[in-house]
Formats: C-alpha cells, sequence, structure tokens
C-alpha cells in the first residue's frame, strides 16, 4: 500500500497542529510497513526542518505567492507524482495545493481521503475567500472524497452540513508520539525563562482569535489576587494578537506575572509540559486538541473549552471542560487551582489514559484498515 499525504506545510511555526499531524501520521504508517510520503509546498521548510524529517520521503512544491501558499505547479507532472499512490490523503480544508491534487486525482481515478482537523467551518479571517474557496471548488473536494475522517464527534455535523451523511465518515482521532515529550528537565526550563520555584499556567498555541488567548488572559486577570503564587506563560508565534494581549497585561497590573515566550518545539515544549501545572486550552472552536495529548503524555492536568470536541477528559477525570468564554474559564480556574494535590492526580489519569487509547502506533492502524475498505470498495 502506498499513501500519499498532502499538507500545505511542513512548517511547525506556522502549520500548527496540522503539520504536525501530517509528519507523525507518516512516520507511524510506515512503522507499520506502509509506504508513505509527503506532497507539500517549500514555504518556511528550511534546512533545518528538512534535517530534522530526513526520514520522511518528501515532494516540495516551490511556492509562488507566499501569502496565500499558492504553488508553482504543473499539473502533467503532479499527476506523475500520484500515479505511484494508492490513495492521496488530504490535509486541512482551505488550501489551494489540496484543489490542485482534488483534480489530478480525480483525472487519474485515484481514490482521496480528506481529514479536514476541525477547518471545515468558515471562522475568524479571510471569510469572503473561504466562501468563494467552497463554491468554487471546497464543496465537491469534500462531497467527491472517497473517505471522510473525523477527528472528533463534534465534527461530525460539520460534514453534514457539507452534504456527507454522518454515517460515512469514520471518527479517528489524533494522536500522539510518547518519545517526543520525555525530556522532563524542569529546572532547565524555569532557568531558562526565570520560573524557579513559580507554579504555572501554561497556552500552547497560536496567539490568535479562535485560540482565545483573550478568554484565558482576562480569566487570569480577574482571579490572579486569589492566586498570588501563580503565573501564566504563552507558548507559540504571534497571529495577529499579541499587541492586545499585551495591553491587557498592562491594563490588569500583570506584567511581571505573564510571559510571552513565543514558539518552542522539541526537548524545551516537552520541558514546558513537565514544568507546568495545568494547561489550559480556551479555544472558540477546535476540533480536537493536539495540545491536550501533549500536556496528557507529560502527566500534565487540562482544562479545556467545550469547544474542542474533547469529552473524554472530564470522563476519565483528567481535566476539566468549561464553556469557552472568559466567566467560564475563570470558574474552571478557581476550581483547579484551588486544589494543587488534585491537579497531579488528574494528571497522572490524563497521562494514562492518553498512552492507552492516542498513540500514533495505534491510531495508524484505524487510518489503514480505512484506507483497505476504500481499496476493497468495502466502505459499508
Amino acid at each position: 500500500m502506498n499513501i500519499l499525504n498532502v499538507n500545505m506545510s511542513l512548517d511547525p511555526v506556522m502549520g500548527g497542529g496540522t503539520a504536525e499531524r501530517t509528519v507523525q501520521i507518516s512516520r507511524a504508517l510506515i512503522k507499520k510497513g506502509v509506504h508513505s510520503a509527503i506532497l507539500t509546498t517549500d514555504q518556511g521548510l528550511t534546512a533545518n526542518i528538512r534535517n530534522r524529517l530526513n526520514d520522511l520521503e518528501i515532494i516540495a512544491n516551490r511556492t509562488l505567492i507566499k501569502r496565500f501558499y499558492i504553488p508553482q505547479i504543473s499539473f502533467q507532472q503532479l499527476k506523475q507524482v500520484i500515479v505511484n499512490f494508492d490513495i492521496v490523503h488530504l490535509m486541512n480544508h482551505w488550501t489551494l495545493l489540496n484543489v490542485f491534487v482534488y483534480y489530478a486525482a480525480k483525472s487519474l481515478g485515484k481514490p482521496y481521503v480528506v481529514c479536514p482537523a476541525g477547518s471545515l467551518l468558515v471562522y475568524g479571517r479571510s471569510k469572503l475567500f473561504k466562501y468563494m474557496y467552497n463554491y468554487l471548488f471546497g464543496k465537491q473536494l469534500i462531497t467527491n472524497a472517497s473517505g471522510h475522517i473525523a477527528i472528533s464527534v463534534n465534527e461530525i455535523p460539520v460534514f453534514d452540513s457539507y452534504g456527507v451523511a454522518p454515517e460515512k465518515v469514520a471518527l479517528i482521532p489524533n494522536g500522539i508520539n510518547p518519545r517526543d515529550f520525555i525530556n522532563n528537565d524542569v529546572d532547565a526550563f524555569r532557568k531558562k525563562y526565570g520560573l524557579q520555584g513559580i507554579p504555572f499556567i501554561l497556552f500552547v498555541g497560536r496567539l490568535n482569535d479562535i485560540k482565545g488567548p483573550d478568554l484565558l488572559l482576562s480569566a487570569f486577570c480577574s482571579i490572579k489576587e486569589h492566586y498570588p503564587q501563580y503565573h501564566l506563560v504563552f507558548i507559540g508565534p504571534d497571529a495577529g494578537k499579541l499587541q492586545k494581549l499585551k495591553r491587557i497585561v498592562s491594563t490588569c497590573d500583570a506584567v511581571s506575572r505573564v510571559h510571552f515566550i513565543g514558539y518552542i518545539g522539541g526537548y524545551e515544549k516537552s520541558q514546558a509540559y513537565h514544568a507546568a501545572d495545568l494547561l489550559v486550552i480556551p479555544s472558540r472552536h477546535e476540533a480536537m486538541s493536539i495540545v491536550a495529548l501533549e500536556a496528557g503524555i507529560a502527566g500534565t492536568a487540562v482544562m479545556l473549552t467545550d469547544q474542542c470536541g474533547f469529552a473524554e477528559l472530564s470522563k476519565v477525570d483528567g481535566g476539566r471542560i468549561v464553556p469557552a468564554t472568559m466567566e467560564g474559564i475563570k470558574r474552571g480556574l478557581s476550581d483547579m487551582l484551588s486544589d494543587p494535590e488534585g491537579l497531579k492526580l488528574m494528571g497522572m489519569k490524563f497521562r494514562g489514559y492518553v498512552l492507552d487509547k492516542y498513540t500514533w502506533d495505534s491510531v495508524a492502524g484505524q487510518y489503514i484498515e480505512l484506507y483497505r475498505r476504500i481499496l476493497s470498495g468495502n466502505l459499508n
């Protein structure tokens, strides 16, 4: 079996969780004996990233217009690539690379699957572009796919709004590679970022509206006097929200207790999860957060909003689910921070659950089963 995974970027900074998923799925498939390659653009694909991904077969197209990740593609050359694979796996949704691959796969009669990973909703910036994208080709790209993958239950109704019946959607969650999060040198992390002996709440993600960092910051400001020992640490690249967040920090007199570290990855990110007392995911919308799994594998308790599609968290007592509002997050923080020992117990329970259910080794098996059903024509 030969699988071509398609994602517009492998840059972990701007590509975020989708870039990470693409890499991890490819590695997990290869580990199970399935030939897998990645088709992407060269935007953000630095020599350092290529070196880190040197175990993977990467086919990178030159980026013609960087603002919209528009690739310079020869349709004939694209077909020459696709013809060598049994199934094409399209990641994300709002990408022109996906459109080109869709038409090439369609012309060759190649089956393809789509895994938008929470990106089907028209939300956030560039709404007009997204409506036009769906009108011209996005909706047919989704409906004509041989397989549809939702990473959480709350994504299935969104497929339905595109005309894909719920029974046709396979539910396959995100996964985690435990080996990526074994570095627990918390002292090194604390020393580097001036957090020695300080308990802290952690946010990991892009600083944009959909991720809700402003909700978390406002909630923290409202309870900071009741929990004077705690600091708040933001890890992630600025995506248009940083200056507003800094103004909030200044207004609520929390400059010494709020830290904007920017993007970090690799062993430092592992250290951050191990060092944190609590990870908060305040997203206004998210299908299923890889960040939650990363914290879980490090044994860190998690609080996330009810817009994140991970109801199991509260069922296994690995954390709390709260409304996606400032008041909801405020109440959640007050509840969880008042019981430090309870946080540790939650983290231990969540780690066991993630190890049991969400490693990429086990998730990859579900992908392979779906691919086999598609190739055999047995999707019922």
